[in-house]
């Protein structure tokens, strides 16, 4: 691992397999301002022959880095989400990881990433990814969601349809460990502190296609597994539902 300065380790649980090779990780992100936030967010685990994919990464502790390389090799890290990639860089660096992005995607800090060129961020990708690209798991494809930032849904033609999704589906129907008291009194004011929702400050910041957003309701997944909020394992697409509904109610 080079000298080069990344973003902490924050606190983080354990590594859990959701499904089979399908590993959840929930820890902490701080957000910057006027007042201090942290809250929780996720990174997903997929395994195939030995190799590891990082999708919505969370740089991981020494524990947890140890607890990660017994699964397998760090191959690959998929970005989903245009607010979303800090630690790419770090996995990038320790394991030589190609890092895929959604098209478009750029590296910035806060939410500079809606002003600025790809070119000019502080990190780029190996490949960036469109509706047809190859990707480096077997039965996954991208979908894309056409905004300011940059989105995609990862899903997995297996289980009855895994998607693995950044801002745009959440589910956080109550504030966790990782929050402090300004982020859960904030946060609930919001309305981000709701079960299988769309993620409000994605509609407002990222200002997404409503039509793509109402098209997820096409896709076939029976499981969410969310950049924020807790694993949807079962009967994901109708809990959703009335959520993507309501976010594109205006169509």
């Amino acid at each position: 691992m080079s000298s080069q300065t990344f973003p902490r380790a924050y606190p983080h649980g354990d590594l859990q397999e959701v499904l089979p090779d399908v590993f959840f990780v929930s820890g902490t992100i701080k957000m910057g301002g006027p007042v201090t936030m942290l809250f929780s967010r996720n990174m997903v685990v997929l395994r195939h022959d030995h190799e590891l994919t990082l999708v919505n990464t969370m740089r991981l502790d020494e524990a947890g880095l140890a607890a990660l390389d017994e699964l397998g090799k760090v191959k690959h890290v998929i970005r989903l989400a245009g607010f979303h990639g800090r630690d790419d860089p770090f996995y990038k660096d320790r394991y030589d990881a190609t890092v895929w992005a959604v098209d478009g995607h750029v590296w910035a800090r806060g939410f500079d990433n809606t002003k600025i060129k790809a070119e000019d961020g502080y990190f780029q990708a190996d490949r960036y990814m469109t509706d047809s690209t190859e990707l480096p798991i077997p039965g996954a494809r991208l979908i894309t969601i056409d905004c300011k930032a940059g989105e995609g849904l990862l899903v997995l033609d297996r289980d009855g349809g895994i998607a693995i999704s950044g801002d745009a589906l959440q589910n956080w129907s109550a504030t966790d460990e990782y929050f402090n008291v300004p982020a859960k009194i904030v946060m609930k004011l919001m309305g981000f502190i709701k079960p299988h929702n769309v993620g409000p400050g994605w509609l407002k910041q990222a200002q997404p296609d409503l039509s793509q957003v109402k098209s997820l309701l096409d896709v076939p997944f029976d499981t969410v597994l969310p950049a924020h909020g807790g694993p949807v394992v079962g009967g994901a697409k109708d809990k959703f539902r009335p959520a993507i509904e309501r976010a594109t109610a205006k169509l």
